[in-house]
């Protein structure tokens, strides 16, 4: 599968968070996230300000221990009026952290799997932003944006099931990946709006735990849509067979599907 370049991963950290810089002003600080019942835009704002500015500093300080990880970040601050210019500020400052000369640097990496220290991070601020910019168009009382770049979206299915299949995810989520072995079962991911062959990703649930790869491959299942919609389905911010356009059409045993979406979720979602 084709790599997300690091010059398109910036942009768009910078234009998703945008987004959700200008949804934060529409809803107001007090309206609730739909799509995170837990939260406020405000706790969204923090949330999404602060981990641009946590994750800056492991690149910018190459940070290598994770005992060594950032304990101090900005405060949001108290006027929502300044919300857009401090979330414009974290963006940047996170996206110019990974410049080109960052690259090659060892950094530690959250995940434990194969990636880079750096392309770890980079793609992980990418699908925050992605992810809670949707978040943050739902909170305005209209239909969320789901226009989502199909390369951007398309790396972003593949960081997800990195992330449920990594070392750090069968040890702080036990029973998560204990869940979601089987005995052979396969799910396929068909990104409808990909190029190239570079939207098609199989889940295979083993005994000794589940693993991805792209390509495409007989199947239980097979879930089709655009690269966009399967991200926002993974990430449980639309449902299976979504209307408006932006839903994923599923062949197959859907109970593999709703298996898969009940056990994964995040911590934080």
């Amino acid at each position: 599968m084709t790599e997300l370049t690091t010059d398109h991963a910036r942009r768009a950290i910078v234009e998703h968070t945008g987004r959700l810089a200008e949804a934060a002003a529409a809803a107001g600080p007090d309206a609730p996230v739909p799509t995170a019942p837990d939260w406020t835009v405000a706790d969204l704002v923090t949330h999404v300000g602060q981990t641009q500015h946590w994750t800056a500093q492991i690149i910018e300080r190459r940070i290598t221990d994770p005992a060594d990880l950032p304990t101090d970040v900005p405060d949001l601050p108290a006027d929502p009026g300044r919300w857009t210019e401090w979330l414009a500020e974290s963006s940047v400052r996170v996206a110019s952290a990974f410049s080109d000369d960052a690259l090659d640097a060892q950094v530690f990496n959250a995940a434990g799997d194969e990636r880079s220290g750096v392309r770890f991070w980079l793609i992980n601020e990418l699908n925050e932003s992605v992810v809670h910019a949707f978040d943050g168009t739902g909170a305005t009382g209209g239909p969320p944006r789901v226009d989502i770049d199909a390369a951007v979206a398309a790396e972003l299915v593949g960081h997800h099931l990195a992330m449920l299949t990594s070392p750090t995810w069968a040890a702080l989520r036990p029973e998560s990946a204990h869940a979601i072995r089987g005995t052979g079962q396969v799910l396929q991911l068909r990104a409808t709006d990909t190029a190239d062959g570079d939207g098609a990703w199989f889940v295979e649930r083993r005994p000794e735990g589940a693993t991805w790869q792209p390509g495409s491959r007989p199947a239980d299942v097979t879930v089709t849509g655009t690269a966009g919609a399967l991200l926002l389905m993974l990430t449980r911010r639309i449902p299976l067979g979504a209307g408006d356009g932006v839903g994923v059409g599923v062949e197959g045993d859907d109970g593999l599907v709703r298996h898969w979406l009940d056990n994964t979720a995040h911590v934080a979602d």
